[in-house]
């Protein structure tokens, strides 16, 4: 467990701002009184294929079938370590995405992305926007993020609260009435000066949303999945107690990478033997102490940051993103088509039948569904590996999620497995 689900607002020093609204900023002013989607906007874009990075402007950047790679420095950046306090100078390529409308006054965005970072090399996810005021926000920092930690320690950037928003550790959370009305994101490619490390950025994409304040919620209908369970390994974060305490507290607080391991090991992919050499032999699957060490966020000082797992996945060649989805019957189509998904949720202890815990914040796999329609999960809050399967209330589990991460979920997969068909207001 350890991860946090709050309500946000933000305030700061005002910025400047724009004379008048455009058309896509009245559209979602107007649009917020009239909320479609059950009263759930959320929608998601990507980046994925040249033919989309083209979409963006770049500089130094070359875009591929592999991705936006690093083709020529044509700017610097000094990073200073969180950990050491060490400054190292970068040089760096980068990529600005298209202005990208929300439909509606997106109250939080939360990129994601996949990436290569061989060496020392790093890759900076930023994040700007048009609100409904006017405004035209600063450039927030979403991430700086390395696969690794020997050279680059990946971080989360507190402190950049300002009058349009704040970045609470992976989510941008709009300030009251400024809400977003369209959306762009940044990517910087980087380099430490004089190597020839290539970073390259294979996915990139963001959810925004505006969601009604947590409340009663009609529960959702089985539609489809029901009786698919799908055969996703069980790890449990329980086992790890006492192991790595400096990244996240040991095992203790590592329900994320747990729970990212059990559906990596699904997709039959994970770090090899060699990866998690270094992890004592005493230790029942090293491959979750993997995980933990290299999601670990070192401003956040935890394994909880939801992009950060699944970048982590993306280094096994696995298409990853963060989304939220608007009930369990969006759910039921991903199992439908054969894929896990990782849910985010808090709840006190036994408002959810089948789970004797309270948490302020935990990630499970779910996996699938009873035949009556009932939630199955892979919870890694288990004391044992063959205690993980359990499954849960539908209505009260369904109800805690959205009310308490308002329906987040990682999605990973395999390219050559195919998302289901997205709704028309896209959220995947």
């Amino acid at each position: 467990m350890n991860r946090r689900n709050v309500l946000r607002t933000a305030a700061g020093a005002v910025v400047a701002t724009a004379a008048a609204a455009v058309p896509a900023q009245a559209a979602a002013a107007a649009d917020a009184k009239k909320k479609p989607s059950g009263g759930r906007d959320i929608a998601f874009r990507r980046w994925d294929s040249p033919q989309r990075w083209a979409e963006g402007t770049g500089s130094g950047v070359f875009a591929g079938t592999g991705g936006l790679a690093f083709a020529a420095a044509t700017g610097t950046l000094s990073h200073t370590d969180p950990a050491t306090g060490l400054t190292t100078d970068y040089e760096t390529a980068a990529w600005t995405g298209p202005e990208t409308a929300t439909g509606f006054a997106a109250t939080e965005v939360i990129p994601s992305w996949t990436a290569d970072t061989p060496g020392g090399s790093f890759v900076r996810i930023e994040l700007s926007g048009t609100t409904v005021a006017g405004t035209t926000t600063k450039w927030f920092n979403l991430g700086n993020w390395a696969a690794d930690d020997t050279a680059f320690r990946r971080t989360s950037v507190s402190g950049q609260a300002d009058a349009d928003g704040t970045v609470y550790a992976d989510t941008y959370a709009a300030a009251d009435g400024r809400a977003l009305a369209s959306w762009r994101l940044r990517a910087t490619l980087a380099r430490p000066v004089g190597s020839t490390d290539a970073p390259v950025l294979r996915t990139l994409g963001a959810v925004a949303s505006a969601l009604p304040a947590p409340g009663k919620l009609t529960p959702s209908v089985p539609l489809a999945a029901q009786g698919v369970v799908l055969d996703v390994p069980s790890y449990s974060q329980q086992i790890h107690v006492g192991e790595y305490p400096q990244w996240d507290n040991g095992g203790q607080a590592w329900c994320s990478p747990t729970s990212t391991s059990m559906v990596l090991a699904y997709w039959g992919t994970g770090p090899t033997p060699a990866d998690y050499a270094w992890v004592d032999p005493a230790y029942a699957d090293p491959w979750v102490d993997f995980a933990a060490r290299h999601t670990f966020d070192h401003d956040f000082s935890g394994c909880g940051n939801w992009p950060f797992n699944t970048a982590y996945a993306g280094r096994f060649g696995m298409r990853g993103f963060v989304t939220r989805l608007r009930s369990l019957n969006e759910a039921e189509r991903f199992i439908a088509a054969g894929i896990p998904l990782i849910a985010s949720a808090s709840f006190k202890k036994s408002e959810i039948p089948g789970l004797s815990y309270g948490t302020n914040g935990h990630l499970m796999a779910l996996v699938g569904f009873t035949a009556a329609g009932d939630p199955v999960l892979n919870d890694p809050n288990s004391p044992t590996n063959a205690e993980v399967r359990k499954p849960v209330g539908r209505a009260e589990w369904e109800s805690a999620w959205l009310n308490s991460s308002r329906g987040l979920v990682y999605v990973i997969h395999p390219a050559s497995v195919p998302l289901p068909t997205p709704p028309g207001q896209a959220n995947w």
